[in-house]
């Protein structure tokens, strides 16, 4: 299944919500990959087990059953997230893009990717619409969270 959609982060027409910067969105994206439980309340586990400037290698623990999965990071643009096939899981990706048309007009491009053909995705097409659904509500979601932390002065310097 090949996904995406994008998501506001700044509705400029509203003057009650308050504008962010790509900073800020930028922190919170990478917030997401270093401490994914803050947005991902079923994760059981998180572990960083080797970090770069620009990549990450982590392990995730949902109850019995672990992923290990590699975070790529080009700053302020993007966050890729890759899953190499492992036991029974198959090969998976997901892409967090910053766009910004216009000057504070930020959006997010969530772009999924789960490895599968046309074929198979043809055959698991009921599955497919609520997985996107899915994908979709937990992507506003993140979105949600990263205005809240914005909004409470969470994003404005160095993640520790």
């Amino acid at each position: 299944m090949k996904f995406e959609h994008l998501v506001e982060i700044n509705e400029l027409h509203n003057p009650l919500t308050e504008v962010i910067t790509r900073e800020q969105l930028w922190r919170g994206l990478v917030l997401r990959a270093e401490s994914p439980q803050l947005f991902v309340t079923y994760i059981d586990e998180a572990n960083v087990t080797e970090r770069t400037e620009v990549s990450m290698a982590r392990s995730l623990r949902y109850g019995e059953l672990i992923i290990v999965d590699t975070v790529n990071l080009v700053h302020l643009e993007h966050v890729h997230y890759a899953v190499a096939e492992q036991k029974d899981i198959p090969q998976s990706s997901l892409r967090m893009s910053i766009e910004e048309p216009t000057p504070e007009a930020l959006f997010v491009r969530f772009a999924y990717d789960d490895g599968h053909s046309a074929a198979e995705d043809l055959a698991n097409e009921v599955y497919n619409e609520y997985r996107r659904s899915a994908y979709q509500e937990a992507d506003i979601d993140t979105v949600r969270l990263i205005r809240e932390m914005a909004e409470y002065g969470r994003l404005n310097g160095p993640l520790s």
